[in-house]
């Protein structure tokens, strides 16, 4: 088997350009969904906040001023070839000092801490970085980053389902997530809902969901029925933006599925807000 080599200085120079881009710069599908939403708003105070939402985005990279105040954690899902070999050093750690390094240029927000509960100091670095790391087939290293900001995170929720559920108690239980964050998720959302596995594995589906294109559609006819579904309800609530009112409290809504035990239906539901910051790099 022949072997393609991956310096850590390409690594880093990628990795860099990366972070520099979605620090300043949205999904870039993300504004004409938002002047979309704009233009079927009915709330006046909504209307006011989708043109500052749509301003902040022309002005953020000209002016290099972050798109949003919380730089969040960086999460990485890593995709390396099995034909690919990465000499130099560890994948995570090249990944953490290259991050450690742009967090300092960029003058990030710290939002790290050392120990979640009985010690929180903050690492002082943005690192480290959440990292998922699988093997595919072929020679590239592909790296699908994103900074998740805290306020929509906390608003996720995970739940263990029995075999009897079907979809209309799925679409209930997102429609609760999103009640019960009301403003705190930040919207308008893009909703990451991931389907079966296990306990850990529909919450990792759940995050991967949200670094799908802005339009993508599942390729399984009803699981691209069932995203419309959940965000026509979704936009029912009236939540609004920023928990306004209004008819747009989510923008999207991806769907990722895994095989599950006979015995349980995993779902987790992970709420990104407004600011939807992901790229890929393909190397």
């Amino acid at each position: 088997m022949n072997m393609r080599y991956v310096s850590r200085e390409t690594i880093e120079e990628e990795l860099t350009k990366a972070i520099n881009y979605i620090t300043f710069n949205p999904d870039p599908e993300l504004p004409a969904l938002l002047k979309s939403a704009l233009a079927d708003e009915t709330n006046d105070v909504s209307k006011d906040i989708l043109n500052c939402m749509l301003e902040n985005i022309k002005l953020a990279p000209k002016i290099e001023i972050p798109l949003c105040q919380d730089t969040g954690s960086f999460i990485v899902f890593a995709e390396i070839g099995n034909q690919c070999s990465i000499p130099d050093a560890p994948l995570s750690q090249i990944i953490n000092e290259t991050l450690i390094k742009v967090s300092a240029e960029l003058y990030l927000r710290p939002s790290i801490l050392k120990d979640p509960l009985l010690h929180r100091i903050n690492t002082g670095t943005n690192a480290p970085a959440v990292i998922h790391i699988s093997i595919v087939e072929g020679d590239k290293l592909i790296l699908h980053i994103a900074q998740k900001g805290g306020g929509a995170e906390n608003m996720s929720q995970l739940k263990m389902f029995t075999p009897s559920a079907n979809p209309e108690d799925i679409i209930d239980f997102v429609i609760h997530t999103v009640q019960v964050a009301k403003g705190n998720a930040c919207p308008p959302l893009i909703i990451g809902l991931g389907i079966g596995g296990n306990f850990e594995t529909c919450a990792i589906l759940a995050k991967k969901a949200l670094l799908a294109p802005l339009s993508h559609k599942n390729p399984v006819l009803e699981y691209a029925a069932l995203e419309q579904n959940i965000l026509k309800s979704v936009n029912r609530t009236g939540i609004g933006v920023q928990g306004m009112g209004g008819k747009n409290t989510a923008l999207a809504v991806h769907i990722l599925t895994a095989p599950c035990h006979i015995a349980s239906l995993p779902v987790a539901v992970n709420l990104q807000c407004h600011s939807h910051r992901h790229t890929t790099i393909i190397i």
